[in-house]
């Protein structure tokens, strides 16, 4: 399933999607926006500059709910003072209760993480360079109890971990004052 946001009208949240907030501050704030520079001219972004360092907009595609899934997306990290920050969420059972992979524009890394009970921990990451505006694509494949996270194309590191084994919804995801533009989500199940 390919997701490209270009027949969504600008300033609407895309049919199929809700939106969540882990952690605190304001409420995640997800629209539509023009963006010239992806085919198609629409891309899906948290637009909120709230500067809570411990608050993760979700935008939760509500259409699938699957445990093997291999998910990417095109990002472009547009602004953010407090965060730079781009994230995937699989097995997401709620606001609180997920998987997430992260590229960090302004720390040049992406980790992969857990969320139980809206404590976030970091199982593993890697430092790459992840540029602001640009776009990059960013991977997540979960299979069983093995991660793989791919940047551009690459794979980075894959990972272990039984936390969540059961189905779950996936999402998109930004940390505290990020402006991120996604584009192009493509969610494959596994069998």
């Amino acid at each position: 399933m390919m997701i490209d946001f270009s027949g969504v009208p600008v300033g609407e949240l895309p049919g199929g999607f809700t939106t969540a907030r882990t952690g605190q501050g304001a409420a995640s704030v997800w629209a539509v926006l023009e963006d010239t520079s992806v085919e198609g001219g629409h891309v899906l972004a948290q637009t909120s500059t709230d500067q809570t360092d411990y608050r993760f907009p979700l935008a939760i595609h509500e259409k699938l709910s699957a445990a093997n899934v291999d998910v990417s997306v095109r990002f472009k990290a547009v602004a953010g003072r407090i965060d730079r920050a781009a994230g995937i969420a699989v097995r997401l059972t709620d606001a609180d209760n997920y998987y997430v992979v992260r590229a960090n524009a302004l720390e040049d890394n992406v980790n992969f993480y857990r969320v139980v009970q809206g404590s976030r921990r970091q199982i593993t990451g890697s430092s790459i360079k992840v540029a602001s505006d640009v776009w990059h694509v960013l991977g997540l494949r979960a299979e069983g109890d093995t991660f793989t996270i791919s940047f551009n194309g690459k794979t980075l590191f894959t990972a272990k971990d039984a936390t969540f084994a059961n189905s779950g919804k996936c999402a998109l995801w930004t940390k505290a004052d990020s402006v991120t533009h996604f584009h192009s989500l493509k969610i494959t199940t596994l069998a």
